[in-house]
């Protein structure tokens, strides 16, 4: 018996093989350039140029700009491949489950300035990139920022036991954090283009681990909460 579509029911959208074919080479294409954009920043600085990028590619510049509308388009897919390789190797360096709020901050500080001291010109061509002159394009680290705060910020609620903790609040706090870490990652990276490093990788680390507890603490605080951080992050905070 042959059964068929009930009246006014939407049949179901056919995937084309040749179309997700070329989908899929595209996001490999522009992948292999982001990765070839990271080794070009670190062997050329933050002035990279695309042409940089290309060669380091083994590409001609204009299949670069087949594959990416513009420089603020490739400056995108490196914000984004950055926000994604510090959240894997933050998330992936902690026990979200047993280890305490003081150690999972100290812990996601140390894989953090890990990945800065990995690329620093990376970071520095993010956060002073000649590739974003108008200033709505300027604005693309901070969206991404966002973005990060919010994920950072559900999983975080989704993990306490209190819950009266609301995301918003932690999405604030975790926005703060994004701004603060990355003011304080430009100065250690200016300082750090000197011979003699101002600070050392340690203490940088443990700076950074100190303006994120305080935040949080803050936080907390103002919205009526407490703060114990020697608990599992899933039970450090709790109604007052």
């Amino acid at each position: 018996m042959r059964s068929g579509r009930g009246v006014g029911e939407v049949p179901p959208e056919r995937v084309d093989a040749r179309t997700e074919r070329w989908r899929e080479h595209r996001r490999k294409v522009r992948a292999d350039f982001v990765d070839a954009a990271f080794r070009a920043l670190d062997r050329f600085g933050p002035e990279v140029s695309m042409g940089d990028i290309a060669k380091e590619a083994g590409a001609a510049k204009p299949k670069l700009y087949r594959h990416f509308e513009d420089k603020t388009d490739l400056y995108n897919a490196i914000v984004d491949r950055v926000g994604d390789m510090l959240w894997e190797r933050i998330v992936a360096g902690v026990d979200l489950t047993n280890d305490s709020a003081r150690e999972v901050i100290r812990r996601g500080a140390a894989e953090y300035v890990l990945v800065v001291t990995e690329h620093p010109n990376v970071f520095r061509f993010m956060l002073h990139s000649h590739f974003t002159r108008r200033a709505d394009d300027s604005e693309r680290a901070l969206q991404s920022a966002r973005q990060s705060a919010k994920r950072a910020a559900d999983l975080f609620t989704g993990l306490l036991a209190d819950s009266s903790v609301e995301v918003s609040s932690v999405e604030l706090v975790n926005y703060s954090i994004f701004g603060a870490v990355a003011s304080a990652t430009d100065w250690w990276l200016g300082a750090n283009r000197l011979p003699a490093h101002a600070m050392p990788i340690e203490k940088f680390v443990a700076y950074l681990a100190e303006i994120v507890s305080a935040l949080a603490e803050a936080n907390a605080r103002l919205n009526g909460i407490s703060m114990d951080a020697d608990l599992p992050l899933h039970l450090a905070f709790s109604s007052e």
